[in-house]
Parts: C-alpha cells; structure tokens; sequence
C-alpha cells in the first residue's frame, strides 16, 4: 500500500513511517519541518517540504498513487492555540480539510487521523475514559481536534471515506522534543542531562497516561488495513503521577537531581487515564512496553543526543 503520512518528520509520525516500511508500504512524507526534523525521516521514504494548505498536495496525491493517508501534521502547542486561535485553526482545521478534499478527489481508501484523548475528555466523569465519555475541549488546538472528528464522519457519510481516529493518551519516547510545549519525559530528561533543575508544577500528583511511542506505531499499522469507523482510545489504560516519572527518569540515569515543585498550573488536568478496551476488541492491540522499559530507549536517546 502506498500510504501518504502528514507530519511524517515529527516524534509520532516518524515512528509510524519507520514501521510502515518495516512491513513493506511504500510511504510518502509531507512535513514542513515547522515542528519536524529531517534526521527523523526513514530513507527509503519519499519526502516533499510541504505545509498540509499547500495546492501542491494535490500533485502528490495522484503522482505518488497514494492508497492511504496517515494524518499527523499539526499545531501542536496547546498554549500557542490559546495566543492564537485563528492560526491553529487554518493548520489544524484547514489544513485537514485541504487533505480531505483531496482525499475524496483521489478515491483513497484509509484516512488515519491522530487524535487526543485527554485534551478532549477533560475533567474526566469516570476513569478510565472510554470513546464514549463526555468530549470537554478548553482549548483551540481540542477544539480543532474535535472539529476534524466530526469532518471525518460528515467526509464518511457524504463521500463514503473510511476513517479511524486514534485518541492518544501522552504518548512518549525517542524522538521527542523537550523544546517549547513537550511531553514532561522529554523535558525532564533533558533537564536532568543538562545539570539543570527541572520543576515539578504543584504537588506532582496530577496523573497522566502513558503510551509507549512504538505500540502507538503499532496501533497505526493496524487501523490501516482495518474496516471499523470512528474513534478508538490508543492508551495503557494505567494512571502515572508526575512525580513518579520523576523518580523514574532520575533513577535510570542516575542522577542525583533533587525533586523540586512549583505552583500548580492553572487550569491543569489533575486527573487523565483512557480506556483502550475498543483499541483491543476491534483492532487486537493492546499496550506492550510497561513503562520503566519504554523509558530506558527514551534515556539512552536523550543520553546520546547530549
């Protein structure tokens, strides 16, 4: 299959070209490097520096005969979407809208979105969320988010386009970028390499869940040749405090860091953890890399980055 993948330089995405060609599709990167790095693309993809709103899009579509689109170019700062919502909207929105219209025009056949789980659910009702939990976006990039769910089920039931949205939970791992809004492994490993001394908001006992980056890979690979519409949670379906990714991080790299808390953020979710019941009736997956082992390829990345 020759699968088209948006934002196929970033952390995720490039995890997910990396496994594709491992299993023998034939994979096309647009990526306009605003987030992404080339050192991530796999060489034997076929790469073009392309923002998802460029008219040009559509020339890839039909020279490279994609079969299949694998969507994870965005905005993704949650802060710069509050400073600027109209800007996320025109990437995150527009952007996934220019890649459906060509979607359409194309006849493809799978479209792949990348989707959030915590951003969406919110203050959660219960725990852990499953799909069908209240959706409560409090920021332009959720909404957007959001937004593109609901533009796929029109784009499926007007067009008939097959889609899977994959809510993520926090997802981590090599690759990561600890610059800007990052994921607070990638931060805290960074830091604690650096000498510097990371900060822990509030009292660190806000949780989150945490997904191994390659089982997220993993998940990819399976919606794409799977037939299910809709939204299915990508989750471990375990609660993690902050303070102990923390501690984690410190022991595996030895470091003699101290634990050093802030004031809270505010408006920071206190609580977050997803079901991924559907990821593993419907699609067979299910998280296979606990935590302390995904943590010790993240270090040793970070380790030989410094």
């Amino acid at each position: 299959m020759q699968v088209l993948i948006t934002g196929g330089a970033g952390f995720i995405g490039s995890h997910v070209a990396d496994l594709l060609i491992e299993n023998g599709h034939g994979v096309t990167i647009v990526d306009d490097l605003s987030s992404g790095k080339e050192g991530n693309i796999h060489p034997q993809a076929t790469f073009y520096p392309l923002s998802i709103l460029d008219t040009k899009l559509s020339d890839i579509f039909i020279g490279r005969k994609i079969d299949a689109v694998i969507h994870h170019a965005a905005q993704i700062s949650v802060r710069d979407s509050v400073k600027d919502p109209i800007h996320d909207m025109e990437i995150n929105i527009r952007g996934s809208l220019n890649l459906l219209e060509n979607c359409v025009k194309n006849n493809i056949s799978k479209f792949i979105f990348a989707s959030t789980g915590g951003a969406l659910y919110g203050e959660q009702d219960y725990f852990p969320a499953d799909e069908q939990h209240p959706t409560r976006p409090l920021s332009p990039y959720a909404i957007a988010k959001l937004s593109t769910e609901k533009y796929l089920s029109f784009y499926h039931n007007t067009h008939k386009l097959s889609y899977i949205s994959l809510r993520y939970s926090n997802v981590y791992g090599p690759r990561q970028d600890p610059h800007g809004e990052a994921g607070v492994v990638a931060i805290f490993a960074e830091k604690m390499l650096q000498g510097a001394q990371p900060t822990i908001n509030g009292d660190g006992n806000q949780t989150r869940d945490f997904v191994y980056v390659r089982d997220v890979a993993r998940a990819n690979l399976l919606a794409l040749t799977h037939d299910f519409i809709g939204e299915i949670n990508i989750a471990t379906g375990i609660e993690t405090s902050i303070n102990t990714i923390f501690q984690e991080i410190k022991e595996q790299l030895s470091s003699n860091t101290q634990e050093v808390h802030g004031p809270p953020m505010p408006g920071e979710q206190l609580r977050s953890v997803l079901s991924f019941n559907n990821a593993r009736d419907i699609l067979g997956w299910e998280p296979t890399v606990p935590l302390t082992e995904g943590l010790k390829p993240t270090v040793t990345f970070f380790k030989n980055k410094a």
